[in-house]
C-alpha cells in the first residue's frame, strides 16, 4: 500500500498509523500459560523454610513476550486454604481492567481449587514483573518477572549484545502469615527488617560472602554443595555491551545496587526510554524498574563483585552479592577486594541526586500544561482503638467484600463507603511533628475521577509516631504511567508547582517519596476501571496505605463471571 497516493498530509499520517498496527497485529502472538500456584518447600537463602510458588518454581516462571502479544495465563489456585490473585505490574491493562489482579479490586480472590483465567495485552515493550496482591502474599515468595521486547521490526534507541535479568526481592525465616498477625494485634508486632536479600530468588544468610567480607572465610558459606541458593553468575564476554533488567518487588526494603569497577548506563525506567545517563550505583525502590548499559572494558584476567545492599532503613540485612564473570577468568576465581559498599543508609542527598537525574527521552509524550484536579495525599502513621495503622488524609484503607469495579458498575452503594475521601487535609497539620491527635477513622471510600481529565497527585510525607522519624514510601499506581514533575522538601505550598517539569518528566508507574518532602505526579485518567495507588511496602499497604482511584466503569465492557462472583456482585450477577 502506497500512503502517499491517499492525498492530503493528515490522510497520510492516518495511513501510517493504520499500517504500524496492522504490522503489529499480524506479528502480535497469543502466549498460553497454565499455573498452579502453592506452598513448597525452598532453602531461598540457604535455609529450608516454606515459600510459595509457581508450578514447582520459585521464583515463578518467567514471562516472555513482544509488544502487542496477548498473555493468557490459566491460573489454578492450590493453596488449599486461602485465596489467590496475580498483579501484573506495569501493565496497563487497557480495556482489561478485571485482569489487573487486585483482589476486593478488580475481582474476587481465586478460591482453593479454582481456575481464573488472565487474558491481556502487553502494548509496550519493557521491564516488568508480576506478583500476588491477596493479604501479603508477595512476602511470601509470590512473584516472577514479566519481559516485554519490542514488536517485530522495531527497535530499542539503543544497542546492546546481550542482557541478564535480576529480580530483587528481600526474604524474612517468619512465616508471611505471623507478620500478618504482628502487624494486626495490639500490641503492634512489627516484621522486622529481612533476614536475606535475594537476587533472582536466591541469597546467603550469615554467610561470610556479605557485607563484612573476609576472602579467608568464603568457604565457609553455606552454599557449598547446594546450587539452588548459590548466587547465579554473571558470564560475559570483553568488550561487549550487556543490558541489565533490575526489578525490585521487594516488601520492604529500598535497595541500592553496584557492580564494581564498571559504570551502568540507565536507559529505562519502569518500562520507559530516559535520556541515558552514567550512574556508579542505583537506588531502587519497591516496584520500580530499570534496564542499564554495562560495558565490559575492565581487565578481562578478574571477576568482579555485584552488590546489593538496603538503603532508607537502618540496615540488620548483610548485603547480596553475585559475580561478574570475564569468559577469560573461571567463575570459581573469587575477587579479592572489597565488594562494593552501599551509600550510608540515611545519605538521602545521594538518592535524591540520583532520582533527579531521570528525564525521559527526546520524543516521548509530555504532560498536559495544566490540571483539572488536584488530590493532595497527606501520609502519616496513627492508631485506631489502640491499633498502628498507615493513614491517607486521615482514612487508613479497608478493602470491602465485594470488588469495587462490580459494585460500581452495578450501582451497588451499599458495597463500600459512598463518601468520597478527602482531597486535602488541614492545612494547619506540621508535617515535622507527631500529631497532636494520633487518631484515625477507617474508610473504603473511592476516588470518583472524571474520564478523560488530567489528575495532579500531590504525595506529601510527614513524621511517623515517633519523634523524628518520617519514612521512605515508593506509590505505584495501576492502570497508569504518570509523569513525575518534581520533588520538594517540607510541606508543598502554593507557589510550589513554578518548579515543576513539564519539558520533559519522566513517565513512571512507581515513585518515591522522601521523609519531610513530596513529591509532584500528574495523570491523564484515560483507562476505565477502577485502580488502585498504594505504598508498594508490603506491611504499609496491610495497614491501609493507599487510595482507589475509579473512572469511566460504566464504560468497561462484559466483566468475565468468574471474576465477580463473590460478595454483593456476585449475587447480582446470579
Amino acid at each position: 500500500m502506497d500512503c502517499k497516493s491517499w492525498g492530503s498530509r493528515d490522510i497520510v499520517f492516518l495511513c501510517i498509523i493504520v499500517l504500524s498496527l496492522i504490522h503489529v497485529s499480524l506479528g502480535a502472538k497469543v502466549r498460553h500459560f497454565k499455573w498452579e500456584v502453592e506452598y513448597m518447600y525452598g532453602a531461598p537463602d540457604c535455609q529450608e523454610h516454606v515459600v510459595m510458588g509457581i508450578n514447582g518454581q520459585f521464583p515463578g516462571p518467567t514471562i516472555r513476550a513482544k509488544a502487542g502479544d496477548t498473555i493468557v495465563v490459566d491460573l489454578t489456585n492450590k493453596l488449599h486454604t486461602e485465596g489467590v490473585v496475580i498483579h501484573w505490574h506495569g501493565i496497563r491493562q487497557l480495556g482489561t481492567p478485571w485482569a489487573d489482579g487486585t483482589a476486593s479490586i478488580s475481582q474476587c480472590a481465586i478460591n482453593p481449587g479454582e481456575t481464573f483465567e488472565y487474558r491481556f495485552k502487553v502494548d509496550r515493550p519493557g521491564t516488568y514483573f508480576y506478583h500476588g496482591h491477596y493479604g501479603m502474599q508477595r512476602s511470601a515468595g509470590l512473584y516472577g518477572s514479566l519481559i516485554v521486547d519490542m514488536a517485530d521490526g522495531e527497535k530499542e534507541p539503543f544497542h546492546y549484545d546481550a542482557e541478564f535479568n535480576l529480580l530483587l526481592s528481600d526474604w524474612w525465616h517468619k512465616s508471611v502469615h505471623e507478620q500478618e498477625v504482628g502487624l494486626s494485634s495490639n500490641p503492634f508486632r512489627w516484621i522486622g527488617e529481612p533476614q536475606s536479600l535475594l537476587i533472582n530468588g536466591r541469597g546467603q544468610y550469615n554467610c561470610s560472602l556479605a557485607a563484612k567480607f573476609s576472602n579467608s572465610s568464603i568457604s565457609q558459606c553455606k552454599f557449598k554443595g547446594n546450587e539452588k541458593c548459590a548466587p547465579q553468575v554473571l558470564k560475559v564476554r570483553p568488550n561487549k555491551t550487556y543490558r541489565l533488567r533490575i526489578a525490585s518487588t521487594t516488601a520492604l526494603a529500598s535497595l541500592n545496587l553496584a557492580i564494581e569497577g564498571h559504570k551502568m548506563v540507565v536507559v529505562e525506567a519502569d518500562g520507559n526510554h530516559v535520556q541515558p545517563f552514567a550512574v556508579n550505583d542505583l537506588d531502587i525502590y519497591s516496584g520500580e524498574s530499570y534496564s542499564v548499559l554495562l560495558k565490559t572494558d575492565q581487565n578481562p584476567y578478574k571477576n568482579y563483585w555485584v552488590s546489593i545492599g538496603v538503603r532508607g532503613r537502618d540496615p540488620k540485612t548483610n548485603q547480596a552479592l553475585t559475580l561478574l564473570s570475564y569468559s577469560a577468568t573461571p567463575a570459581s576465581k573469587l575477587p579479592t577486594t572489597q565488594p562494593p559498599v552501599t551509600p550510608r543508609w540515611d545519605d538521602y542527598n545521594h538518592s535524591k541526586a540520583f532520582t533527579k537525574s531521570i528525564y525521559a527521552l527526546m520524543g516521548s509524550p509530555q504532560p498536559p500544561k495544566t490540571y483539572d484536579r488536584r488530590i493532595i495525599l497527606l501520609n502519616t502513621q496513627n492508631r485506631l482503638n489502640g491499633f498502628v495503622k498507615w493513614a491517607i488524609n486521615n482514612v487508613s484503607l479497608v478493602l470491602p467484600s465485594t470488588p469495587y469495579l462490580g459494585s460500581i458498575k452495578f450501582g451497588l452503594n451499599n458495597a463500600f463507603d459512598q463518601k468520597s475521601p478527602p482531597d486535602n487535609y488541614d492545612s494547619s497539620y506540621d508535617i515535622m511533628k507527631p500529631a497532636p491527635n494520633q487518631n484515625t477513622t477507617q474508610g473504603s471510600g473511592v476516588y470518583s475521577i472524571t474520564l478523560n481529565t488530567t489528575v495532579d497527585v500531590i504525595l506529601q510525607n510527614a513524621n511517623a509516631l515517633a519523634k523524628d522519624v518520617s519514612e521512605i514510601h515508593p506509590w505505584h499506581l495501576h492502570g497508569h504511567d504518570f509523569w513525575v514533575l518534581g520533588y520538594g522538601e517540607g510541606k508543598f505550598k502554593d507557589g510550589d508547582e513554578k518548579t515543576f517539569n513539564l519539558k520533559n518528566p519522566p513517565l513512571r508507574n512507581t515513585a518515591v517519596i522522601f521523609p519531610f518532602g513530596w513529591t509532584a505526579l500528574r495523570f491523564v485518567a484515560d483507562n476505565p476501571g477502577v485502580w488502585a495507588f498504594h505504598c508498594h511496602i508490603e506491611p504499609h499497604l496491610h495497614m491501609g496505605m493507599g487510595v482507589i482511584f475509579a473512572q469511566g466503569v460504566h464504560r468497561v465492557g462484559q466483566i468475565p463471571k468468574e471474576a465477580l462472583a463473590c460478595g454483593l456482585t456476585g449475587n447480582k450477577q446470579n
